[in-house]
């Protein structure tokens, strides 16, 4: 199920985003960033708000533009609590980007899966994509869900 936004694809008012994300999402949520957003995204979330990160062993280098961007911030709250028994997520994840052509900011299924994780997500939750962009989120949703449930 998509959520469009109305300005996915340029500036987006950070303040109402959040505002949105806490009082529509309140069993937990996700956002992706920058590294330099950090600064501007962090003091607009509630207290226990976390930050994991994406590590990108291979990334796309710039030139100039030094030290590269290998890692990119994962903004969550909340999310499921899990039992002693189930495994632990750690607040990073691995995975090299994507070399896809035609989105910027594109992501790896193996990004979604520790997303997915990261929220202590089980197969029936739903999840909303508010920037569907290429649409994985949605499709890597499904193969996590079929895995999940042993259909995989």
């Amino acid at each position: 199920m998509y959520k469009k936004h109305e300005d996915y694809g340029g500036e987006v008012d950070h303040g109402e985003l959040i505002k949105t994300l806490c009082s529509e999402f309140e069993d937990g949520w996700a956002l992706s960033c920058s590294s330099p957003s950090l600064r501007v995204l962090l003091p607009l979330c509630p207290e226990k708000t976390r930050v994991g990160a994406w590590v990108k062993p291979f990334c796309s280098f710039k030139p100039n533009v030094k030290p590269a961007f290998a890692w990119e911030p994962v903004i969550f709250y909340k999310g499921r609590k899990l039992a002693k028994s189930e495994k632990t997520t750690r607040d990073w994840g691995s995975a090299n980007v994507t070399l896809k052509k035609g989105l910027p900011g594109a992501k790896p299924w193996e990004f979604c899966w520790w997303v997915f994780e990261l929220l202590g997500m089980k197969p029936d939750d739903e999840l909303v994509d508010m920037f569907p962009g290429t649409g994985i989120i949605t499709e890597q949703l499904e193969n996590w869900r079929r895995y999940k449930s042993g259909l995989f």
